[in-house]
């Protein structure tokens, strides 16, 4: 089972990472802009930014560590179950919500 320490711990490598709250849950931030949030909504879950095409693909694959609720239709995130994404996704997924985020200046 990942933890969101084990999240802040994956992210903390990219930089000018801060955590911080969003919509008043324990969130990740860079610029002061949010890349992903810990949901305390019913179905759990943690909100990972991402581009259109990956949600559609991630939810496409049937793997049952991504889903979605109808509150975020339309919208470029995707909701990931903790207790079963592998480490090595959820890292590669925060490195992307960071790279929508970050300034210009820190993708070089």
């Amino acid at each position: 089972m990942t933890t969101w320490e084990d999240v802040v711990r994956l992210a903390s490598g990219l930089p000018e990472v801060e955590v911080s709250t969003w919509y008043r849950t324990p969130a990740l931030k860079v610029a002061g802009k949010g890349f992903a949030r810990l949901r305390t909504e019913a179905e759990g879950g943690l909100v990972v930014l991402c581009g259109h095409d990956e949600k559609a693909a991630l939810l496409e694959s049937g793997d049952a560590a991504f889903f979605t609720t109808p509150h975020y239709d339309g919208y470029g995130s995707i909701i990931v179950d903790l207790d079963r994404v592998e480490v090595d996704q959820l890292r590669e997924l925060l490195e992307e919500a960071w790279r929508l985020k970050a300034p210009r200046r820190l993708l070089t």
